[in-house]
């Protein structure tokens, strides 16, 4: 009996990386290889050498679709040599895991996104063109005034969960309208391949919902909070050992680093990171237990039990997980390592 693969890729879309899929009808047996599609159409090819190459590199089942049908994520490849295409992110992913792998980097990444009616554009739970009440009751509220879309989140979270997914929790955020869901813990390959899939079966559910799903870094402006990736990291010596957690954290602020970092954490940096709304600004950088405020914060437990991981709160929503993840596992475990 024939079934179908979704091919899901990430396109080279500027200055927000996104999604794309397609679907392919196999004969039962048949095993997902190799297809293209036309890179002239997604930024990521010129239409006199259109072709790039879909490898697979993740499959989890199809929850949306059921019975055979899978989804079959895929990293992006130049034709001849079918080396990793200038987009392909996930190849410096890769080669971070192979180099640090016996450090055993372990990530948590918590996707916030933002509800928005498709036809005004506006946040759910918004009156239409104006403001519902202060920032206060709306993170991890309950009610039909605090709380839309709640049924959206259901279906994503049972979806994620089927398909096999590391995703470990979600909840309402703070202003209304925007939710958040973790994914992790996984390593640094994994992490992002699953998140990618989870922000795919999120944009494909809010279709059937009638809803646009946003990961603008910060879609209302004012005194509203922005869209975060908040990524918690964490490696074998980090979860032994305090003083490796703090070595994380000096490692982070070594000149040049915070740049590079903010380089590779998503589009609107300095629209979020003001040094309000819990976040510490673009241009400074802090690592504090229990500080919202900081670039980084060191949980309360973490310093109680004197072992576990750090919180890097600056990347935004919209960021690429593979260049996060790379960025965090380069820069942490070559300083563990020295």
């Amino acid at each position: 009996m024939a079934y179908r693969a979704e091919y899901l890729w990430i396109d080279g879309s500027e200055p927000t990386r996104e999604i794309r899929s397609k679907t392919k009808i196999l004969a039962d047996g048949e095993v997902p290889g190799l297809w293209g599609f036309d890179g002239s159409s997604t930024g990521q090819a010129t239409g006199d050498n259109s072709d790039v190459v879909l490898r697979p590199v993740f499959e989890t089942p199809d929850p949306i679709r059921g019975g055979n049908d899978i989804i079959v994520l895929c990293d992006t490849l130049l034709t001849g040599d079918l080396s990793p295409h200038p987009s392909n992110t996930r190849a410096a992913a890769v080669a971070a895991m192979e180099k640090y792998g016996d450090q055993e980097p372990w990530f948590g990444l918590e996707q916030e996104y933002t509800l928005l009616d498709p036809i005004t554009g506006w946040p759910a739970g918004f009156p239409a063109g104006g403001f519902p009440a202060p920032q206060g009751p709306y993170y991890c509220g309950v009610g039909a005034v605090k709380i839309h879309g709640r049924t959206l989140i259901e279906a994503h979270t049972s979806a994620c969960m089927a398909a096999g997914l590391k995703i470990s929790g979600t909840n309402a955020e703070v202003m209304p309208g925007q939710w958040e869901f973790q994914i992790g813990p996984a390593d640094t390959v994994e992490v992002a391949d699953h998140l990618w899939v989870a922000r795919y079966l999120l944009f494909r559910l809010a279709e059937e919902h009638g809803v646009e799903v946003s990961i603008e870094a910060k879609p209302m402006k004012g005194d509203w909070n922005g869209a975060g990736m908040h990524t918690n990291f964490s490696t074998k010596a980090m979860r032994e050992n305090y003083d490796a957690v703090v070595a994380a954290c000096e490692a982070m602020g070594q000149p040049g680093i915070p740049e590079a970092h903010l380089a590779g954490y998503g589009v609107g940096i300095e629209d979020r990171l003001t040094g309000e709304h819990e976040t510490q600004r673009y241009d400074q950088f802090s690592y504090g237990v229990s500080d919202r405020g900081a670039s980084i914060r060191i949980p309360w437990q973490v310093a109680q039990e004197q072992k576990g991981y750090i919180e890097d709160r600056r990347p935004n929503a919209n960021a690429d997980p593979y260049v996060v993840s790379t960025l965090l596992t380069n820069t942490i475990c070559s300083a563990l390592a020295g």
